[in-house]
């Protein structure tokens, strides 16, 4: 008989924590068979699946229930599927992984090729399968000291899985081959070649040089498809207007909501810091308030505006100002919708309180989707570039404006010293530490240290926290928001171009309702963490009613 834990994660997210890979696989087959109305994303890993639901449809203790109520008692169904990956067998680590299995190269190489993997799961980045189901002999350590950089095609094993990575990247794998196949192509129409539950079978190049051609011929109904705008398909979509790009700032960015439901192909959501400030310079400029815009964090970008143009700059509180074509300056206010001339260019300061500010202009711009979002994840290097100066910024023509007369009130955002309360709800793995270190989370002020970026904010506090379990957590979905402790026991916490998986324990989740405030944090400025909810597992309740 089969047993779930259910913890905590926020009020949008549950982990379910179940005995081993094959139970998750036949958890995650059956809730892919029968979805959950309200259930918008599954993240499944090693042991778990996060569940991320939508609560106005569907309550945790329903969720909860119906989970429970799934049989763990069937098989995983085989894909018909099979991809094979050539491979030169001459990655560093090959001798020292022979060595650790007490085997010679030659049978690594025999053995991992001798069996057929399939893909459990996704994560890490896009196009990272974890594949099991190998030879029983490999269950191989993680290096001690992760590499900073493992080169693209690098094949490599951890613990009973193998992988390859998609593209250069920090990792302590250990890696026994490369190969020149494309595991992350977005000219495909499925851009990550191995889909979750696809079977691989790698080949080694040594003994079957003909196998460099299998790759393609592995997946028969492979196409390639343009990436293209749904929004220009010819010239005669433009109008006369643009903003070209005379100075970027620290970084510039396209995001709109981000790119959600791409699990499956190991791509998280990204999308902008400051949802609601991203929302409010669309409506001030009379967009839709999906649109894509402009986030850039410090001060120095700077616009120049071809044609006619109103644009709107939310966010942070920057000073902003316009020059004319002639030299003439004056200063305009954030929040509001600012008419631009031909040859008129609006800089934006150093923000006085918030870090990033989000620039909308009327009609649109016209970017390229990709994967049905104009985000930049810069973890994944998904999605449009940053900008770069000389850049010139197509608008799209206006359609049926309706602009707001006053945006929502500006949020009262942190200046760089300043101090800020977040809202936190204990778990997945509140457990995992010493009942010291959770109460020290919200007792002591963590300061943001200056490696914090749009994947994390890195945090530096006078004490670290201490773990009461000191094992390797198998990794596991982690959720926008997530404060997650390496080993130095400072916290990262996780925002939007944050990992789809990670091996370090959460002690907790940002309150959705404080992710926008988060987001707006500057380098510098001091956090103190706010409990809002205890730690306690969820158990499936009675026919009365909630979860305990």
């Amino acid at each position: 008989m089969s047993t779930m834990r259910f913890l905590p994660v926020n009020r949008q997210a549950i982990l379910v924590e179940l005995a081993d890979l094959q139970q998750t696989l036949v958890l995650l087959g059956a809730l892919q068979a029968s979805p959950i109305e309200g259930v918008q994303e599954l993240v499944p890993a090693a042991r778990t699946i996060l569940v991320q639901f939508a609560p106005h449809v569907i309550g945790a203790a329903q969720l909860v229930r119906r989970i429970a109520a799934c049989d763990l008692s069937g098989s995983v169904q085989r894909s018909d599927v099979l991809v094979q990956i050539p491979v030169r067998y001459e990655g560093e680590d090959l001798a020292e992984v022979a060595q650790i299995l007490g085997i010679t190269t030659e049978e690594v190489v025999r053995r991992h090729t001798g069996s057929e993997w399939s893909v459990a799961f996704t994560g890490f980045a896009p196009g990272f399968a974890y594949l099991s189901g190998g030879d029983p002999v490999f269950n191989v350590p993680r290096r001690a000291t992760p590499r900073t950089r493992v080169p693209a095609g690098a094949v490599a094993l951890a613990g009973s899985f193998s992988a390859v990575y998609p593209q250069a990247s920090p990792g302590g794998w250990q890696i026994i081959g490369i190969t020149d196949a494309a595991m992350w192509d977005l000219a495909r129409d499925l851009p990550a070649l191995l889909q979750p539950g696809y079977r691989v079978q790698f080949v080694d190049i040594a003994t079957q040089v003909e196998a460099a051609g299998a790759l393609s011929n592995s997946i028969s109904d492979g196409k390639v498809s343009e990436i293209k705008s749904d929004q220009a398909q010819a010239a005669t979509n433009f109008n006369e207007c643009a903003l070209r790009v005379r100075a970027t700032g620290l970084l510039t960015l396209f995001q709109d909501r981000g790119r959600h439901g791409q699990a499956g192909q190991g791509v998280s959501a990204s999308g902008a810091m400051d949802q609601a400030a991203f929302k409010a310079a669309n409506r001030l400029v009379g967009n839709a308030s999906h649109l894509p815009v402009l986030e850039t964090v410090g001060g120095g970008l700077s616009l120049q505006s071809v044609g006619e143009n109103v644009v709107a700059v939310t966010g942070a509180d920057a000073p902003l100002g316009i020059t004319t074509a002639d030299g003439r300056r004056w200063s305009v206010p954030c929040h509001a919708a600012i008419a631009l001339a031909d040859g008129d260019t609006l800089s934006l300061g150093q923000p006085l309180s918030g870090a990033r500010c989000y620039v909308a202009v009327r009609g649109g711009y016209d970017v390229a989707p990709v994967l049905g979002s104009a985000s930049t994840d810069t973890l994944a290097h998904v999605g449009p570039p940053a900008l770069h100066s000389g850049q010139l910024l197509r608008v799209l023509p206006t359609r049926h404006a309706v602009v707001a007369e006053l945006a929502l009130p500006a949020q009262e955002l942190p200046a760089p010293d300043a101090e800020v309360v977040l809202d936190v709800e204990l778990g997945p793995r509140t457990d995992w530490f010493t009942p010291e270190a959770v109460a020290l989370l919200s007792a002591q002020r963590w300061q943001v240290t200056p490696q914090s970026n749009r994947v994390g904010l890195r945090l530096a506090g006078e004490q670290a926290l201490t773990r009461a379990v000191t094992g390797e957590l198998p990794s596991e979905g982690t959720p926008l928001g997530a404060i997650q402790v390496p080993a130095s026991g400072q916290p990262v916490l996780f925002l939007a171009d944050h990992p789809l998986t990670g091996g370090y324990p959460v002690i907790g989740c940002v309150a959705p309702h404080h992710l926008d405030l988060a987001g707006q944090i500057p380098v510098g400025a001091w956090i103190r963490f706010n409990p809002v909810r205890a730690f306690a597992e969820l158990v499936p309740a009675a026919a009365d009613g909630g979860v305990i």
